[in-house]
C-alpha cells in the first residue's frame, strides 16, 4: 500500500496535554479541519492512520507489542542485548505502573484512535463535489476498522479504558479528563465499528496501489476474534465460517510462503502491518531484534529471545515445516562464507535475505490476522459448541497438513481438543503477537500455571492486565487504577 506522508494535527492524547487556557482551540486542530478539503487529502489522512500501526521507532506493530506485551509470556524473554530495564522488568514480571512501555502502549494507541476519529468526523464533512461517495464511505469504514483494532488491543491489555469517539476540538477539561468506560461498553463499540467495516470491499477488488488496506474479510476476521475472546462461540463460528466461505482466502501451499516478500498481501494475508525497507519506510525491526550478534556480517541485535524453559522450540516435531521458518539454529556468514552454529535457536521469521547486513530494513510484513488463524478460530469455537466434530477437525487439520504433521484424530474429547487448538496456535503464530492474548483469555489460573511451569515465578493473577500508566493517572484525575494493581 502506498503511503503519502502528511503533516496532520499533533493529536491530543488523553491526559497528555497541560495548558493554562483549557478552553482555547489549538492551532493543530485548525490545521486538521483545513486539511480535509478533497478526496486526495482524505486518502492521505487515512493512509497516515495506517502508518501509525508500524511507523519508525518502537511503534505498536513494529516491536512495541513484543517488548511490552509478549515478554510477559512463557515463550519469550528479553534477549542478551535487551538493555532497557523496563523491558527486562516485563520479561521478569516485575513491571508496575511506572513502566515506560505501558506508557507507550497507551499513548500510541490513543494517538492512533484520535487520528481515526479525525478521519471519521472530517471526511464526512467534505463537499460532495470534492469526493466520490463510494471513496468517502470506504475511507470512513477503514478508519472505523483501525479504531476498532486499537480499542480491541487496549481493552485486552488494560481492561476498562476511556472510550473517546470524537476528535479533540479544544483543550477543555471535559475533553481531556475522560473517565474509563466499562469493558462491555468498549466491546460494544468495537463490534459496532467492525460491523460497519464489513461493508468494505473484498481484498481482491483492490488494485496494486491499495494492497494491504482493510477489507470486508479483515473486518469479519477481527470480529470473529472479538467474539472468540468474549467466548461468544456461536458468533465466532458464524463469522469465521463466513470468512472461509465468502471472502476468497486460502492457505499458501507452503508455510514459508507466508513470509516470502514476493507474496506479500497474498491469498492468506487478511491484514498485515506493511514494511518496506530502503524506501523511506522503517523496516520490520523484529528481524534485527532477533538476529544473531556473533556471526560476521549479520549485525543482529539479539534483543528478543525465546524462553527456553517454556519449551516452545521442543514442542515442534522434527518434521514440522514451520520449524525452519520460525527458528534458525545456525547461519552462514556473508563475510567469510563459514557456517556458524548458534548456542541456542533464535527467531527467524522476519529475517530478510535481501538486506543481510542491515536487518532493520527488513521488508517482511507482520501478519495481524491471516487465514490460518481464522481456521483455528473456527476449530476452537466449534469445539466449544459441539465438541471435536468433523468440522472442527477439518479446520485444524488443514493447518496441520500444510505443516506436514499428522492430523488430529477422532479420539480426542472436548478438553484435549481445546488444548490441541491452543498448541497449534502457539506454533503456527509464533512471534506474531498472539501468545499473551491466548494465555490471558483462558483466565488467571491458566496463565499463572503456564508461566510458573516455565520458570517465571513472579506470575500473578494481576498480570491478566497491564497497569494503567502512572503518568496518565497523574495527569487525568478522572482515571482510576485497575483494581488488580492497587497496592501492588
Amino acid at each position: 500500500m502506498k503511503i503519502t506522508h502528511i503533516l496532520l494535527a499533533g493529536t491530543i492524547l488523553i491526559g497528555s496535554v497541560s495548558c493554562s487556557k483549557l478552553d482555547e482551540k489549538p492551532e493543530s486542530l485548525l490545521v486538521s479541519e483545513q486539511f480535509y478539503l478533497n478526496e486526495n487529502q482524505a486518502v492521505s489522512a487515512v493512509n497516515g492512520s495506517y502508518r501509525k500501526l508500524y511507523e519508525s521507532g518502537q511503534s505498536i506493530y513494529n516491536s512495541l507489542f513484543q517488548i511490552a506485551v509478549e515478554m510477559a509470556t512463557d515463550d519469550y524473554e528479553a534477549g542478551p542485548r535487551a538493555r532497557n530495564a523496563h523491558v527486562r522488568a516485563i520479561s521478569n514480571l516485575t513491571h508496575d505502573a511506572s513502566n515506560d512501555r505501558m506508557e507507550q502502549l497507551w499513548k500510541q494507541s490513543y494517538d492512533a484512535i484520535n487520528a481515526s476519529n479525525q478521519n471519521i468526523e472530517y471526511i464526512a464533512q467534505i463537499d460532495t463535489e470534492k469526493i466520490n461517495e463510494f471513496i468517502r464511505q470506504r475511507l470512513i469504514n477503514e478508519a472505523k476498522f483501525l479504531r476498532a483494532l486499537h480499542y480491541f488491543n487496549l481493552v485486552r491489555w488494560f481492561g476498562p479504558v476511556p472510550l473517546v469517539l470524537q476528535p479533540a476540538t479544544s483543550l477543555s477539561v471535559d475533553e481531556l479528563y475522560v473517565a474509563k468506560a466499562t469493558e462491555k461498553e468498549v466491546y460494544l463499540q468495537i463490534i459496532a465499528d467492525l460491523k460497519d467495516a464489513e461493508n468494505l470491499p473484498q481484498y481482491k477488488s483492490y488494485g496494486d496501489n491499495d494492497k494491504g488496506r482493510a477489507s470486508s474479510g479483515a473486518a469479519k476476521s477481527i470480529l470473529a476474534k472479538v467474539y472468540l475472546t468474549q467466548q461468544d462461540w456461536s458468533n465466532a463460528k458464524l463469522k469465521a465460517q463466513e470468512v472461509i466461505d465468502k471472502e476468497g482466502y486460502d492457505l499458501f501451499p507452503e508455510f514459508t510462503d507466508v513470509f516470502n516478500i514476493d507474496m506479500k498481501n497474498g491469498i492468506e494475508h487478511i491484514f498485515s502491518a506493511q514494511f518496506k525497507g530502503n524506501s523511506g519506510y522503517q523496516g520490520n525491526s523484529l528481524a534485527s531484534r532477533s538476529a544473531p550478534t556473533d556471526i560476521p556480517g549479520i549485525n543482529g541485535d539479539y534483543a528478543d529471545a525465546w524462553h527456553t524453559e517454556g519449551g516452545l522450540y521442543n514442542s515442534f516435531s522434527s518434521q514440522d515445516k514451520r520449524l525452519s521458518t520460525t527458528f534458525t539454529i545456525g547461519m552462514t556468514s556473508p563475510i567469510d562464507g563459514k557456517y556458524y552454529a548458534l548456542a541456542k535457536p533464535q527467531f527467524h521469521k522476519y529475517y530478510d535475505e535481501s538486506v543481510v547486513g542491515n536487518q532493520s530494513q527488513s521488508s517482511k510484513n507482520l501478519p495481524i490476522i491471516r487465514y490460518a488463524e481464522v481456521l483455528l478460530i473456527l476449530a476452537e469455537a466449534e469445539n466449544e459448541l459441539n465438541g471435536p466434530s468433523s468440522l472442527a477437525q477439518a479446520a485444524i487439520n488443514k493447518v496441520r497438513v500444510r505443516a506436514d504433521i499428522d492430523p488430529v484424530g477422532a479420539d480426542l474429547i472436548k478438553d484435549t481438543f481445546r488444548e490441541a487448538v491452543f498448541e497449534e496456535r502457539r506454533k503456527e503464530l509464533t512471534f506474531e503477537y498472539q501468545r499473551w492474548f491466548d494465555l490471558v483469555r483462558r483466565g488467571a489460573t491458566y496463565y499463572v500455571t503456564k508461566l510458573k511451569a516455565a520458570g517465571k515465578i513472579n506470575a500473578a493473577p494481576r498480570h491478566l492486565h497491564f497497569p494503567t500508566p502512572q503518568r496518565e493517572l497523574n495527569l487525568n484525575p478522572n482515571l482510576k487504577q485497575h483494581p488488580d494493581w492497587i497496592n501492588n
